[in-house]
């Protein structure tokens, strides 16, 4: 996730404007093209080194809060609809955890207390904003600095040495020890069970690298018995932890979305022929990540790989791995989510693709002929902010035109969807159409979504976001003010559920 980045770029104060409603308005959309219902349009918040948020260690409260806030004015300025937030950068944690120490990255310090519960607090306040809240989770990775003594006198890495190898100036647990696969997925289950998580969400670092000076020989010796070589033991372990993780989260919260977002080549056609024609780096064989296997075995409900990639790069084409990875998505009923480069566009010192305005729109453009791509997710929440060349502002205006729902896993898309809601009125007034309305039934929906039309409605005008103009925070009651209604505009609301199945639409009400 951080390659090719200044890992101690930290994001600067900002100036994003609130904006007035609680999601996007509707803007336009492009000829011929029917805006989906459905799609992922996220961003990843890194707290790691301070990346993005905290913006630096030992802020206030109140400080860690307001700029918390600030990211998701851009998300909602940017027109996004959740955000994927690390929360246990390095086996430590934003919550209080019974598992691992408070985050050095609150307070500057392992284990003080940063005198809130931030991961309470953020998943709140993305709530209350209509998003959705992805908890990023690095799982092995245990310290970016490489003495052991350094870490809280109660981490368990001090507790256990045994679990801890020491390679490439870091500290991560041992994957090939099975009490240490358990107790890694104990201590992220248990901000999955605490809290109104929607997502539980893995990068692309497992193994560091494929080579025998990251130690492990020693749990080889006692586990890996059975395989023909120390890369392949490895890769069953990774395959065991991704495979446990499902079945844990379902069976926890059948609810929550899982997935991963690996290095976006699982591996070369040189090296396998079912691999993609490109010539980088294979997270099969480098990290022991099967990526492509996860996914036609099911074990994900989606996958996110990074294409950090230009369209006509010689080595890894964008316009070549979409293809490659749609092909390996179809079927499988795993959502194929993109991991952007917003990271790469404008930046000093990328090549000359890279520093045009419309690469990242490309993107979108050309995602738009593989129905399998069910959306994007960009890294990082600074360089969404940022901005540089116009790039994402013009991702904007080509392809966020109108709201979305999140997507729905097909798994749950065969349960019972929440009740009809009933909209009790559409009124006008100075700031445009105030639109209200009532939750019916005892499990109050989780968002509303909001359609107008300027002629009676039909079963087809819900399937797509053409009359979608807002996506709002669910509850007992809806209150919202479209600054686009005019007088004589039908209105229609539905109830989305926590999975994000969709009610039939309300009774029209006419602004009057």
């Amino acid at each position: 996730m951080l390659r090719g980045l200044a890992l101690a770029t930290a994001a600067a104060t900002m100036t994003i404007p609130h904006p007035a409603v609680a999601t996007t308005a509707a803007g336009f959309s492009p000829a011929g093209f029917t805006p989906p219902l459905r799609q992922m349009r996220g961003m990843w918040i890194a707290s790691v080194l301070n990346i993005n948020w905290p913006s630096r260690p030992g802020l206030t409260p109140d400080q860690q809060k307001a700029e918390y806030l600030a990211w998701l004015d851009l998300a909602q300025v940017r027109r996004l609809n959740a955000v994927f937030v690390q929360i246990r950068p390095t086996a430590d944690a934003f919550w209080p955890s019974p598992y691992e120490p408070w985050s050095q990255y609150l307070t500057g310090t392992q284990g003080q207390d940063p005198g809130y519960d931030p991961l309470a607090f953020v998943v709140e306040e993305t709530h209350k904003r209509g998003l959705t809240f992805h908890a990023w989770f690095n799982p092995y990775r245990v310290s970016m600095q490489a003495d052991p003594a350094n870490l809280h006198p109660d981490h368990p890495g001090r507790r256990h040495p045994d679990w801890i190898v020491s390679y490439g100036g870091k500290l991560y647990y041992n994957p090939g020890m099975p009490e240490v696969r358990a107790f890694v997925q104990d201590a992220m289950m248990d901000a999955i069970n605490r809290y109104e998580i929607d997502g539980l969400h893995f990068d692309d670092y497992f193994y560091p690298v494929n080579t025998p000076a990251f130690d492990d020989s020693a749990a080889f010796a006692k586990h890996g018995q059975d395989f023909p070589d120390l890369a392949a033991w490895r890769r069953n372990n990774v395959d065991l932890l991704v495979q446990e993780m499902q079945e844990r989260v379902r069976r926890s919260k059948p609810e929550v979305a899982w997935g991963i977002s690996p290095s976006g080549i699982w591996r070369n056609k040189a090296t396998d022929p079912l691999g993609s024609d490109t010539s980088g780096g294979q997270s099969y064989d480098n990290l022991h990540a099967d990526t492509r296997g996860w996914v036609k075995k099911g074990w994900l409900d989606y996958i996110a790989p990074q294409i950090y990639w230009y369209i006509g790069q010689s080595n890894a084409d964008y316009a070549k791995l979409i293809p490659w990875w749609s092909d390996v998505a179809s079927g499988t009923g795993v959502q194929l989510w993109i991991g952007q480069a917003a990271y790469k566009a404008g930046a000093a010192g990328q090549p000359a693709p890279w520093q045009m305005p419309d690469e990242l729109t490309r993107h979108l453009t050309l995602n738009r002929d593989h129905p399998q791509v069910g959306g994007d997710v960009w890294f990082s929440a600074s360089d969404v902010r940022d901005d540089r060349l116009g790039t994402v502002t013009k991702v904007v205006a080509d392809h966020y035109g109108r709201p979305a729902l999140n997507p729905l896993l097909p798994r749950l898309a065969g349960g019972r969807p929440p009740r009809r809601p009933s909209l009790t009125h559409a009124r006008v007034n100075a700031g445009g159409v105030e639109v209200r309305g009532v939750a019916t039934g005892r499990d109050l929906p989780f968002q509303f979504a909001i359609y107008r039309l300027d002629r009676r409605a039909t079963p087809e005008d819900f399937t797509h976001a053409a009359h979608l103009v807002a996506v709002v925070p669910g509850g007992r009651h809806l209150r919202y003010t479209d600054p686009e209604g005019t007088r004589g505009a039908r209105y229609h609301v539905t109830a989305i559920d926590r999975a994000g199945r969709q009610s039939t639409p309300s009774r029209e009400a006419r602004a009057h």
